[in-house]
């Protein structure tokens, strides 16, 4: 059964790939979970269009992606941790640290999941920390550890 994929499936194809599936893992699966059309004269006559309404969705949000890169890398962050006398903090900074100090100083939510730590964060310092936020944009952002 040929159908057209609504967005990457592992093993299968690229979003708006027309590929070949068997008939049953087509109606059971791809089908009813949205991710894949049958591929008739109708849906391929709507795929460009379709291509052309994810292109200019996708461009905004890297535009948007691009002003919080921005705004991110051109502050420096602070996150207080409790430490000891020989700059050991307690515990660890977290990605949930950073996203608050993130939404704390910039009004900015971010989803932790997206912030790529690059070492364990147990000393007094400054670090850098990458945020993902599309495959194409990727934010650096720099924080110190600083003791209360």
């Amino acid at each position: 059964m040929n159908i057209i994929l609504l967005q990457d499936v592992e093993k299968v194809g690229k979003k708006f790939e027309l590929v070949e599936v068997k008939p049953g893992y087509a109606r059971n699966f791809l089908i009813p979970k949205k991710m894949a059309i049958i591929a008739n004269r109708e849906n391929l006559a709507k795929l460009d269009e379709h291509k052309q309404r994810e292109m200019a969705k996708e461009s905004k949000l890297i535009e948007e992606y691009n002003i919080l890169k921005a705004k991110i890398e051109g502050t420096n962050f602070r996150i207080g941790a409790k430490a000891g006398t020989s700059g050991k903090i307690f515990g660890s900074v977290t990605s949930v640290q950073i996203i608050q100090t993130i939404q704390n100083t910039l009004g900015i939510e971010v989803d932790r999941r997206i912030v790529e730590m690059p070492e364990e964060v147990k000393d007094l310092g400054e670090y850098e920390a990458t945020i993902k936020f599309h495959p194409r944009v990727e934010a650096k952002l720099k924080f110190e550890v600083v003791g209360e």
